[in-house]
């Protein structure tokens, strides 16, 4: 069972690092899922800013999520 995220620092480069409850730290590039409807509202910089952990995801607000699966499958080792 993937660990849920307990914290979220998002970076610039539309980047994430997330912390998840294991102690694991996982980088993440959110530049290939900007493209995708579901994350487009994303490329404003102030919105993409706002992601925080809750209730184990990221989340940015009522509409946007990520799943923790995703980050940390994908997401590359710190």
């Amino acid at each position: 069972m993937t660990p849920d995220v307990v914290q979220v620092t998002p970076l610039t480069d539309y980047c994430l690092e997330a912390v998840f409850e294991n102690g694991e730290r996982r980088w993440f590039d959110m530049k290939p899922f900007l493209s995708y409807p579901a994350f487009s509202a994303l490329t404003e910089k102030n919105l993409f800013m706002k992601a925080h952990a809750a209730h184990g995801t990221v989340t940015w607000n009522d509409e946007i999520d990520l799943s923790p699966d995703t980050l940390y499958l994908r997401g590359r080792s710190l």
